[in-house]
């Protein structure tokens, strides 16, 4: 029976976004908003994403279920949708989008293969799909069914193998990309502090140009991103760990994330921040926060 209604927890960034392709490609989309925030309840009604009730409510009317939240949510949110399907006596498809390591949605699957269903790892590449170009890796036995929204407007890569191998190709290329802009925004608000900005500016133009575009290309969008990263790249921590490599690397970009997650940029949402605010804006802005934070201390 081809998929008709998608279930979807939750309607933020990511989600939202998801549900609103869906739901212009033709699908009926449903969500849970008891306890979700103001914000999240104007971008599900902008989205066409309807409020279904309860938890219970949604699984027994959704073919396919989508968890993407931070990721220390992914757990807690799998262990009540399970009790949900027990309830209700249904069953769906779930599948689970979050950005975590391998051991952690093999732990959802566990949940939701006791509760009588079957699990789809997702791995996203990419920003919210508001256009083409990100993609959505999928491994596991709900991998196939989940390739169904490909007709409804997902680019979908399936991946031979089980769960966590597209939880594991998304742990690898965020540890890159993710990793890269902590890194990046250490070193910049370091040398701005110590005052060789200028100097080390004109030599990465020189040396770095590409890598230097890049990171002006996607730093001035990270501050209000930075909260739900921090988990991501605890999870990545997790996993190199698991393989028998530091997981101090990551777990320190953890660290960096936390602290823009604290600064007055990094408390601004998608919609508040200020869109003409470039790199050097970013790092003048991270700079002074951390100059406050200590001479406060």
């Amino acid at each position: 029976m081809a998929i008709k209604t998608v279930g979807l927890l939750s309607p933020g960034d990511m989600g939202h976004s998801i549900g609103h392709v869906l739901h212009s490609n033709g699908l009926r989309v449903l969500t849970c908003l008891e306890g979700r925030s103001e914000r999240s309840r104007e971008l599900a009604g902008r989205a066409g994403i309807e409020d279904g009730g309860s938890l219970e409510d949604v699984v027994k009317e959704a073919d396919l279920f989508i968890s993407v939240l931070v990721p220390s949510s992914a757990l807690s949110v799998a262990k009540s949708v399970a009790t949900a399907l027990h309830a209700s006596g249904s069953t769906v498809v779930y599948a689970d989008c979050n950005a975590v390591a391998p051991n952690t949605v093999r732990g959802v699957a566990d949940l939701i293969t006791e509760a009588g269903s079957s699990v789809a790892d997702v791995g996203i590449i990419g920003p919210p799909p508001r256009k083409p170009g990100t993609k959505f890796y999928v491994s596991g036995p709900g991998a196939t069914r989940f390739s169904e929204l490909g007709s409804h407007g997902l680019d979908i890569r399936v991946l031979d193998g089980d769960i966590g191998q597209a939880s594991a190709l998304k742990m690898c290329y965020g540890a890159l990309t993710k990793g890269l802009q902590a890194l990046a925004t250490e070193l910049l608000v370091a040398a701005r502090l110590a005052g060789i900005e200028e100097a080390l500016r004109e030599e990465q133009t020189e040396t770095m140009g590409e890598v230097l575009g890049w990171l002006e290309g996607n730093m001035p969008i990270m501050p209000p991103k930075a909260y739900r990263w921090v988990g991501e790249m605890e999870e990545i921590g997790s996993f190199f760990g698991s393989l028998g490599m530091t997981p101090d690397i990551l777990n320190g970009a953890a660290d960096v994330y936390r602290f823009v997650a604290e600064t007055p940029i990094g408390k601004e949402s998608p919609e508040t921040r200020d869109p003409n605010r470039e790199l050097d804006g970013v790092i003048a802005a991270l700079a002074e926060a951390l100059s406050d934070r200590n001479n406060a201390s």
